[in-house]
């Protein structure tokens, strides 16, 4: 089976201005949000705080249920896998599927690092902490859907803000390092809740090349620009450095699974969102438009290069049978030595046949349609119709004897 992106993604090749057609059309679904939270056109200030947002009540105006049950996801066989702080010495364990979990006492500026695995997507999400003064920033952050029912829930994101909450953190940056094609973005919820509880809204950042992948996805799908456009607050250029609190931390452009992929390396610690997986998956697909195999060796490259010790956090783990638990993070060395794709020995070609024949038989995303739209909003929803209703437009897939409207065949 012909990998269905693969059109999309020679289009974009060719030119990343114009509209991207696919042989496919968008059809409106309905969101259904369980919990909801502010549209973008929403966000004007509180009236306890300038920094805070004004939540509006309206059809699909999103708030949570229950400031208690959010904290009881900590707890919860459905929230938080790893609550506490993930360390792995890689001299003292040589199990590469068993990671050591303990508090530790990091060397100055070391972060203090919570992982948090939402099973549905397979998603790693992460609270990065500078132990001197508890400045925070979240990398990642999942809003569940349901493509089934239409309903959004914030449950995995509640589960975070529970867990700042506990631990008195201040989070001054919402991170994502692409605008991701298999989950939601919980940015924008975070960022709402997080105005009214600290009084000031942290940015959200990504790469400074999310402009393209923006402007393609919202032809794409009808967005309106109005509704993506200027909805990131920082955008990283390469290698920037900034601070989260008193740690540096520093972007470094990943491109390989798509063109404005970033990875955020802070102390001994790379965030590589979906660049490098487990050793025993081996590195992410690239067939998303402006994805290329030929980036990606030179990213993974580039993450293997550096010294032994620096731990790579992964953006996502499918554990296969042999495997029961996911894992966060990974040694260098280990990545060197035993990853099915980048160990020593493979070479750039041998990389590149291998990576282009399995993205060829891919299938798309469960959630490719809803995530991008979602996502080049900056984790902002739709906003509402005439009729209070918030829409997303998910593709049909038409045989040639369908017509479209009377008198006129679909295309393939």
């Amino acid at each position: 089976m012909t990998n269905p992106l693969l059109p999309l993604n020679t289009a974009l090749r060719k030119s990343t201005s114009r509209l991207c057609t696919s042989g496919v059309w968008p059809s409106p679904s309905i969101i259904s949000p369980k919990y909801s939270y502010s549209c973008r056109q929403t966000r004007a200030a509180h009236s306890h705080s300038p920094f805070a947002p004004r939540l509006v009540q309206r059809t699909a105006s999103f708030r949570t249920s229950s400031n208690s049950a959010a904290r009881n996801v900590l707890a919860s066989s459905s929230g938080i896998k790893n609550t506490v702080i993930p360390y792995r010495n890689s001299q003292s364990s040589t199990s590469i599927g068993r990671a050591a979990y303990s508090y530790v006492a990091n060397p100055p500026q070391e972060p203090l690092i919570q992982n948090v695995f939402e099973d549905v997507t397979g998603t790693w999400q992460y609270v990065v902490v500078d132990p001197e003064t508890k400045a925070a920033a979240t990398i990642d952050a999942v809003l569940d859907y349901d493509p089934v029912t239409l309903a959004v829930d914030t449950r995995t994101a509640d589960g975070l803000l529970a867990l700042i909450d506990q631990h008195g953190y201040k989070v001054q940056w919402i991170l994502e390092t692409h605008a991701h094609a298999d989950h939601l973005s919980a940015a924008a919820y975070l960022q709402d809740r997080l105005a009214e509880k600290q009084g000031e809204r942290p940015p959200i950042g990504i790469g400074k090349r999310i402009g393209q992948v923006q402007q393609l996805f919202g032809r794409r799908y009808g967005v309106p620009s109005e509704e993506y456009e200027d909805v990131f607050a920082k955008l990283f250029d390469d290698d920037e450095v900034f601070e989260i609190g008193n740690l540096k931390a520093k972007a470094m452009h990943l491109p390989g699974h798509t063109p404005d992929h970033l990875g955020y390396k802070i102390g001994d610690n790379v965030f590589c969102g979906d660049t490098i997986f487990h050793v025993d998956i081996g590195t992410a697909r690239c067939d998303f438009p402006g994805g290329s195999a030929s980036d990606l060796w030179d990213s993974a490259r580039r993450l293997l290069s550096l010294p032994d010790h620096v731990k790579i956090w992964m953006g996502h783990d499918y554990p296969p049978g042999n495997r029961r638990k996911p894992v966060a993070c990974l040694t260098v060395k280990e990545h060197r030595e035993l990853n099915k794709h980048l160990k020593n020995g493979i070479t750039r070609d041998e990389f590149l046949t291998m990576r282009r024949e399995k993205d060829y038989i891919l299938k798309e995303p469960r959630l490719l349609h809803q995530s991008l739209q979602i996502n080049i909003r900056a984790g902002h929803l739709p906003e509402p119709t005439e009729a209070g209703l918030q829409l997303l437009h998910t593709p049909i897939k038409l045989p040639g004897t369908i017509s479209t409207r009377p008198g006129k065949t679909a295309e393939k």
